[in-house]
């Protein structure tokens, strides 16, 4: 059996929750308002805290299973075929060919404009 422990949330995070109550706050809104609004915010702060350590935990378990399978089973195959890729980048010519159209416009301007 899992025991549902209720723990109360750090200062910090009572703070926090407090904080974006009072940015988000109506007018005409009460302060009992704005304390339940805190709570709602403190509530989510907790959920997505323990959904992030749950997925820290999942993830932590896949790393270890992952490193225990590699070390158990070393194929000689892969250790014969290493594959090497290579990135090749390309750039698009129309960004090049704006670039020398406007310095050549630039230049024609300034000459033009010299010669007056």
């Amino acid at each position: 059996m899992t025991k549902n422990i209720y723990q109360k949330p750090s200062p910090e995070t009572q703070a926090e929750a407090l904080k974006i109550a009072r940015a988000t706050q109506r007018p005409g809104q009460t302060k009992e308002q704005t304390k339940l609004i805190a709570q709602g915010v403190e509530k989510g702060i907790a959920l997505y805290k323990k959904q992030q350590k749950e997925k820290a935990r999942e993830l932590s378990r896949k790393l270890k299973k992952a490193a225990s399978q590699s070390q158990l089973s070393v194929e000689p195959e892969d250790q014969e075929m290493e594959i090497v890729e290579r990135i090749v980048y390309r750039q698009h010519w129309l960004p090049w060919l704006l670039l020398a159209v406007s310095w050549l416009g630039w230049g024609v301007y300034f000459f033009v404009s010299q010669g007056q």
